[in-house]
């Protein structure tokens, strides 16, 4: 049987990428980073491995894939956002999705889109 071991991203700043997910996820590298590739595992046991591998093709305004963050309720999810926002994150304008969604959704460093969802009504 198949299962996720590990999400690649192509980005075009791996190290900086890597410090961002490091500290929003509470990931560590794998291995020791090089400029081109890092893949980053969760530092408190098992779970899906993020690799961010060097990339020139362009970053797409809505990608097809992403990643999907779990909070807990709507206050976590709104400390979880301020948080990322701190990070660097960026906010990403609503204008798309419905005003009633569970998730919202910030962009990276690199504008790599991704969600932070409200379990609670999921």
């Amino acid at each position: 049987m198949l299962r996720v071991g590990s999400v690649v991203l192509g980005v075009s700043d791996v190290p900086r990428t890597a410090a961002f997910w490091t500290e929003a996820l509470g990931y560590v590298p794998r291995e020791e980073m090089a400029d081109d590739r890092v893949v980053l595992v969760p530092a408190e046991g098992t779970g899906v491995q993020l690799s961010f591998d060097l990339s020139e093709t362009p970053l797409q305004e809505h990608p097809r894939i992403h990643l999907g963050l779990y909070a807990g309720d709507a206050a976590d999810q709104a400390a979880e956002i301020e948080r990322l926002v701190s990070l660097g994150a960026q906010r990403v304008d609503r204008g798309l999705y419905p005003d009633d969604a569970d998730f919202v959704v910030p962009a990276d460093l690199e504008g790599n889109r991704f969600c932070v969802i409200d379990t609670v009504h999921h």
